[in-house]
């Protein structure tokens, strides 16, 4: 099944195809100036019944070079046979549309970005007849994004640097950055990022962070992100008012709550188990008794 990071990091160049052009200038490498980019089929299955699909398949028109062929492949984790998915796919590209095609591997680890890397020959080892060498993006080359001028300057660079970092030490700072230079974004710019950014966090630890700045920093923002915040936090408020109510009632009943229970009680975030604690409640001998038949959560 494949994850949200990994749609991120090849979706991010969809959304941004003119990010490619800065990504090769990080990398290293000069490809001449874009023109336009159109997205292409990914399709690369053929009539016999195998499907293969690479990730995100662009088009870029180039000033004075012609077109090129670019295709951007997320990579989570090592997987030995991926090198000649990766060979086929630049073969059948180039075949199919003659057209000079550069293949752009997209990482969040730094283990796996080395590995992808690596020159592979294929063929026979004492005459290789091709060599693949992709280009590789991940958090060893995709710089750290803190400055919020330099942010707004390149919001897609931003985000790329926020997916890429997902799991390295510097990715609070950089959500922080991301987060302040989208303040004042109109809502066509801000969404592809802010839904992005999400999905390339996954279920990292930072992605609760980047959730809390989007309803901080950005609560003006509509977005299905903002809202299941906004849902969330609404239910949150809920929650917390049922449980205020039941130990009310105690109190005007003048039953005693031992924290345990008390404890239990305001922890608790399903609605449907307050309210039939709140009803038992009005008629309980006991706090003890309006647990009776729920297991803790």
């Amino acid at each position: 099944m494949v994850s949200a990071p990994h749609e991120a990091m090849h979706r991010v160049f969809q959304e941004y195809p003119e990010l490619f052009s800065r990504v090769s200038e990080v990398l290293g490498v000069a490809f001449p100036p874009f023109v336009s980019a159109d997205v292409v089929t990914t399709d690369l299955t053929e009539s016999r019944p195998v499907e293969r699909r690479v990730d995100t398949l662009l088009r870029i028109e180039t000033e004075d070079n012609g077109p090129f062929l670019l295709a951007v492949e997320a990579q989570g984790k090592k997987d030995p046979d991926k090198p000649t998915s990766w060979a086929y796919y630049v073969s059948y590209l180039l075949e199919k549309y003659r057209l000079p095609t550069t293949l752009l591997v997209v990482c969040q680890d730094r283990a796996t970005a080395a590995w992808a890397a690596r020159p592979v020959p294929l063929g026979s080892p004492h005459w290789p007849v091709l060599t693949l060498r992709p280009l590789v993006a991940g958090p060893h080359n995709i710089p750290a994004v803190t400055d919020v001028a330099e942010a707004r300057k390149d919001l897609a660079l931003a985000t790329l640097s926020a997916i890429t970092h997902a799991g390295e030490p510097d990715v609070g700072a950089i959500l922080k950055t991301l987060s302040a230079a989208l303040r004042g974004a109109p809502d066509e710019i801000a969404a592809p990022i802010v839904e992005l950014t999400a999905q390339g966090l996954g279920n990292r630890p930072a992605a609760q962070q980047w959730r809390n700045l989007v309803a901080v920093d950005l609560s003006f923002y509509i977005s299905p992100l903002s809202e299941e915040i906004r849902d969330e936090g609404r239910a949150e408020g809920e929650a917390r008012g049922r449980a205020e109510d039941i130990l009310l009632v105690f109190d005007e009943r003048g039953i005693d709550v031992p924290d345990g229970i008390r404890s239990r009680i305001t922890g608790c975030r399903d609605l449907e188990v307050l309210r039939r604690w709140l009803r038992r409640a009005t008629t309980a001998n006991s706090a003890e008794e309006i647990l009776d038949g729920d297991r803790p959560a």
